[in-house]
């Protein structure tokens, strides 16, 4: 006989997030107005000074500006309940609002080197002073959107996308202030420019970090900190479980890890007490609550025909009768049983 469990979050969990989710979307739209408000300045100002350092931070802040809206677009339809075909709703939308973040950081940290490799050749003429003033002001205003960001959940990576690109802003800002100052007292242009670089470095570096974080839940990878084999290794040293296969770590969305596993019980084993003692062990010692574990009983599986036609024995400990097993098969110690 087989038995099968789902884990299911209580009604006020689902309350509590979505109460979450409305304070993501006050905080990030607060800091959307901060930014758009400043980037019309900002544009404005850079063509003046002629200030490759100012253009590069106003560009940056319209992805900022894009990267929050596309996270407050994300988090409508990741609230959608699911329905039809998408099982999961439209939660991983936040994942795909990562990736996007990540890509357009990785984009414009190409365009602005280029653009401050050719700048470092031959440097334009700057006005210190003016991109001294509008940075510490960017620095204010950027400080402000961080602040306002960093009280929405940033263990979602939709929110921490549109973070990292408010975060790199900040950085750029400073830069470009100490470049505008040393302008302003050396009259060394090129610090423009390098301050120019600094900030593309950065921007490339939370880039990468975001594209390979949001990669890893799109390719189905286990969470950041879970080794299957472990978890595997941890299911089978019950005593009464002879074997796990088919075990699958994955995260729905951020926050959100799910596990499936197929578990063989000793003949005279009870299917059910063994289900609920493996969900507290996956509980209690990895924090997954949501899991699909499909136990059956070593001999359940006797009359099924392998692929070669015949059958196999019913005291046989083997995924034989999985079609196509996937991912390796954790038996327990022969003096276990």
């Amino acid at each position: 006989m087989g038995a099968h469990a789902h884990g299911h979050g209580e009604d006020h969990g689902k309350h509590a997030h979505a109460v979450a989710e409305n304070a993501d979307r006050r905080w990030l739209t607060c800091a959307l107005a901060l930014i758009t408000g400043f980037m019309a300045v900002e544009v404005v100002v850079g063509v003046l000074a002629r200030s490759v350092a100012l253009m590069s931070d106003a560009a940056h802040m319209l992805t900022d500006a894009a990267s929050i809206v596309l996270g407050l677009i994300a988090i409508r339809l990741s609230a959608r309940p699911a329905r039809g075909g998408y099982t999961y709703g439209l939660k991983r939308s936040e994942i795909l609002s990562a990736q996007a973040n990540g890509l357009s950081l990785l984009l414009l940290g190409a365009w602005l080197g280029y653009e401050s490799v050719e700048r470092l050749i031959d440097p334009p003429e700057v006005t210190g002073g003016l991109v001294l003033a509008t940075a510490l002001v960017g620095v204010a205003v950027n400080i402000a959107a961080a602040w306002c960001m960093s009280k929405a959940n940033r263990s979602s990576l939709n929110v921490e996308g549109a973070f990292q690109h408010v975060l790199n802003d900040l950085y750029a800002f400073i830069a470009t202030a100490v470049a505008g100052l040393v302008v302003v007292v050396t009259g060394f242009a090129r610090a423009d420019v390098i301050a120019g670089l600094v900030v593309v470095v950065l921007m490339v570096k939370a880039g990468v970090e975001l594209l390979r974080a949001s990669g890893r839940i799109l390719l189905e990878a286990a969470p950041a900190g879970v080794e299957p084999d472990e978890v595997g290794n941890r299911l089978v040293s019950h005593a009464e479980v002879a074997e796990v296969h088919d075990l699958h770590v994955w995260q729905i969305t951020s926050g959100e890890v799910s596990l499936s596993a197929h578990v063989l019980v000793a003949a005279l084993g009870d299917c059910h007490a063994v289900r609920e003692d493996l969900e507290g062990v996956l509980h209690r010692e990895y924090g997954i609550t949501h899991t699909t574990l499909q136990v059956d009983h070593i001999g359940d599986h006797a009359s099924l025909p392998r692929r070669d036609g015949e059958h196999q024995r019913a005291d046989a400990v083997s995924v034989d009768h999985c079609l196509t097993a996937h991912g390796p098969v954790h038996r327990a110690a022969p003096h276990d049983h």
